[in-house]
C-alpha cells in the first residue's frame, strides 16, 4: 500500500508564484512515476505534469501539459520521498484542486493509469 499527501494549496494573485508539495509513503514512490493533475468543478481531471523515476546514474524525464509548459516545474526528491510543483506566472484559469498521483512504470497523461492518489489541495488564483 502507499499514501500520498499534498500540501501547499492556497490563494495566490494572478502573475504570482506558488509551490505545492506531495509526500509519499509506502509503495507509492520508489520506481514510480510521480504526477500532478488538477480538476475544476464540472470538468474532468486534467494532466498537469509528471516526472519519471531517477537514480544517481540518470536524470528524470519530465512532462508537462501545454497549458503549463514554461510556467510550472515538477521535481522530485528521492531522499525525502517528495515531489513538488513550482508554479509561476499563475493565471485565474489555473484555479483548481491539484492532486498528486503515482504509478509504477512509464509515464502516462491518463488519470486512470495511476495507482495512488492524494486527497487534493485547492489552489485559487485571483485576478
Amino acid at each position: 500500500q502507499g499514501q500520498l499527501v499534498e500540501s501547499g494549496g492556497g490563494l495566490v494573485q494572478a502573475g504570482g508564484s506558488h509551490g505545492l508539495s506531495c509526500a509519499a509513503s509506502g509503495r507509492a514512490f520508489v520506481n514510480y512515476v510521480m504526477a500532478w493533475f488538477r480538476q475544476t468543478p464540472g470538468k474532468e481531471r486534467e494532466f498537469v505534469a509528471a516526472v519519471s523515476w531517477s537514480t544517481k546514474w540518470s536524470t528524470p524525464n519530465k512532462y508537462y501539459a501545454n497549458s503549463v509548459k514554461g510556467r510550472f516545474t515538477i521535481s522530485r526528491d528521492n531522499a525525502k520521498n517528495t515531489v513538488s510543483l513550482q508554479m509561476s506566472s499563475l493565471k485565474p484559469e489555473d484555479t483548481a484542486v491539484y492532486y498528486c498521483a503515482s504509478r509504477r512504470g512509464t509515464y502516462s497523461f491518463a488519470d486512470y493509469d495511476y495507482d495512488y492518489w492524494g486527497q487534493g489541495t485547492q489552489v485559487t488564483v485571483s485576478s
